[in-house]
């Protein structure tokens, strides 16, 4: 890997919230993490947050998306593909959850999407049948 920077954007479309919904997704403990993949050779990691009313009132969702953008500070930089647009959805265990364990449930979220993206089944999927 580089050791350049990587440039981290956030997502506002409703557009690009719709596609990332079709892309996988991985619920692990307070957060559900959607990635999908631009296929664009961007150097940029976007990311976006939401809360539904379930978890609470504003202030409860508000809290919730802090935690998640604080969380996603730490660890997209690290573990983010450039490329990729991340959606991080809360759950109702978001706003109160420890902050180590909240880490933990975004680190393996984005471990498990970025093994399933890097998996042979997913790539001849992808990529264009020349057999046609």
């Amino acid at each position: 890997m580089t050791d350049a920077p990587k440039v981290i954007e956030r997502i506002q479309k409703r557009s690009d919230f719709l596609a990332a919904a079709r892309a996988s997704s991985y619920a692990k403990g307070a957060v559900v993490m959607q990635a999908r993949d631009r296929a664009d050779d961007s150097p940029v990691i976007r990311v976006g947050f939401t809360a539904t009313r379930k978890i609470g009132g504003a202030v409860v969702r508000n809290r919730a998306k802090r935690r998640l953008r604080a969380a996603a500070q730490a660890i997209l930089p690290q573990l983010g593909k450039p490329g990729f647009d991340y959606v991080l959805i809360a759950r109702n265990g978001a706003p109160t959850r420890a902050w180590p364990r909240l880490l933990d449930d975004v680190k393996t979220a984005l471990i498990s999407l970025a093994a399933e993206s890097d998996s042979p089944s997913r790539a001849s999927q992808r990529a264009p049948s020349s057999s046609a």
